[in-house]
């Protein structure tokens, strides 16, 4: 499995918010309706990927600041039934990507 192929899922999935699972955590849903879209919206939008944040290359971390705090997202890959991880993550019917989005102070 090649990096340059789970990049592209990861992008195609943060970016559109289809063909997976997006999950907030508690801190993040207390949040107003409009903040959380505005959230939303950043961790479309990110694109400040580096070897620290991304050692691997696989786009599946970031780290922002907004409305005065720090939000981390981050992308797990389960296999189809959600119980384990997933053994192929290129393998889009062997994989649901999930994307947690949480407040850094949450981790």
């Amino acid at each position: 499995m090649s990096a340059e192929q789970i990049r592209a899922l990861n992008d195609a999935f943060r970016t559109t918010m289809t063909g997976g699972r997006v999950m907030m955590t508690a801190g993040v849903d207390a949040y107003s309706k409009i903040h959380q879209v505005l959230v939303l919206e950043r961790v479309r939008e990110f694109d400040e990927f580096t070897d620290d944040n991304d050692p691997h290359g696989e786009h599946d971390f970031g780290a922002f600041e907004f409305l005065g705090c720090k939000f981390f997202f981050k992308i797990d890959y389960y296999d189809a039934a959600m119980e384990f991880g997933s053994e192929d993550p290129i393998d889009p019917t062997k994989t649901t990507r999930v994307l947690t989005i949480m407040l850094a102070s949450e981790y």
